[in-house]
């Protein structure tokens, strides 16, 4: 670890000197690059030096006690020793999830899909109330949402809704969503007040650039519709909806949220390209297939990942056995206890599979 962090150290040292290059000002586009490298490395050359420091005290504390030291200045030594050990434990476990690979999509933009499973109109009004969760957990983080494309019911559910989250970590914080989410509640249609189990799935998919998936438009069918729905921002009243078909895969998206048709073509390829990078992430050698693995979701939508009891007012999540009773402020977009959580437990898992 130890040959690793210097590696690391000396690359920031040597960024440091290029950034400040005018030759390197100079190409913005080269500066810029560098830059963005110098800020990822440089969280992590803070802690190894505030380590190092932390070891050389040490040193010299025990290089004092090899003196002859009063008891009072010896007991003082011994002190600081051991805070000093306990510091250094803990600089050491920070160290080791800094040197994690990071996922290289944490900082990107998200596609949230949401499709309403098993249950009937129940499980479109519970689509509906996992979008308001989302939507309310953006707005904390301070995220901009936009529709992209909706398939309303008569009751205000959703057969299907496609939204984009974009900000600062949208990725990082929301990837471990993906796969079934059940809720146990008596639905609003029901006249006996018998408990109903419903399901929705949910697939959270980053934003893909163009250079990341190569589409070939030959290999695209694209076919134009009036939105149609209940009122509200899925219908207009022109032919502007938009479907695209990409032949080789099978994959079928569609936007008719805006009133132009070009725009709604330009939502519907965003999502068309998340789909396939999706699709490429999935598909890649054995080695990602087994980092997949080691993560505490695998990311299928099928995988049942989280329990919404309403009689009971707590939410389960499958994956890490927790469970907390404060489902309505849950609902309400408060979900980061859980969501830490599941990093921290992410990040445990990979710290074993790194040391096996």
């Amino acid at each position: 670890m130890l040959e690793k962090l210097d590696f690391i150290e000396q690359k920031y040292i040597d960024l440091t000197k290029k950034i400040s290059d005018p030759e390197v000002i100079a190409d913005q586009q080269e500066w810029q690059k560098l830059m963005k490298e110098h800020a990822g490395l440089e969280e992590i050359v803070n802690k190894y030096r505030e380590y190092k420091d932390v070891l050389k005290n040490m040193d010299n504390d025990k290089a004092m006690l090899q003196d002859k030291l009063d008891s009072e200045l010896k007991d003082l030594a011994e002190d600081e020793i051991k805070d000093l050990e306990t510091k250094k434990e803990k600089l050491e476990n920070e160290l080791k999830l800094l040197l994690l690979p990071k996922d290289p999509n944490d900082d990107k933009n998200v596609f949230l899909e949401i499709r309403a499973g098993t249950g009937g109109e129940e499980a479109a009004l519970f689509a509906s109330t996992l979008l308001r969760m989302y939507t309310r957990y953006a707005e904390r983080h301070n995220w901009k949402v936009e529709l992209i494309s909706c398939n309303p019911t008569d009751l205000g559910g959703y057969k299907e809704v496609v939204v984009m989250i974009s900000g600062k970590g949208a990725y990082s914080r929301l990837k471990f969503e993906s796969g079934t989410h059940r809720v146990q509640r008596v639905p609003e249609t029901e006249a006996s007040g018998r408990i109903h189990t419903s399901a929705a799935t949910v697939a959270i998919m980053p934003e893909a650039k163009e250079v990341e998936v190569d589409i070939n438009p030959n290999d695209l069918r694209v076919d134009v519709f009036r939105a149609s729905g209940h009122g509200g921002q899925c219908v207009n009243t022109t032919d502007s909806a938009v479907r695209i078909t990409h032949i080789p895969t099978g994959l079928v998206v569609q936007c008719q949220d805006e009133k132009s048709q070009l725009k709604n073509k330009e939502k519907a390829m965003k999502v068309l390209r998340a789909r396939l990078y999706e699709k490429l992430e999935q598909e890649k050698d054995s080695q990602i297939a087994q980092n997949r693995r080691s993560q505490v979701g695998s990311g299928d939508r099928s995988e049942r990942i989280r329990t919404y009891n309403y009689p009971q007012g707590r939410v389960t999540d499958h994956r890490i056995g927790m469970t907390i009773y404060q489902l309505e402020s849950f609902l309400d977009g408060d979900i980061d206890v859980v969501i830490d959580a599941l990093n921290t437990a992410d990040q445990a898992k990979k710290l074993k599979a790194l040391g096996e």
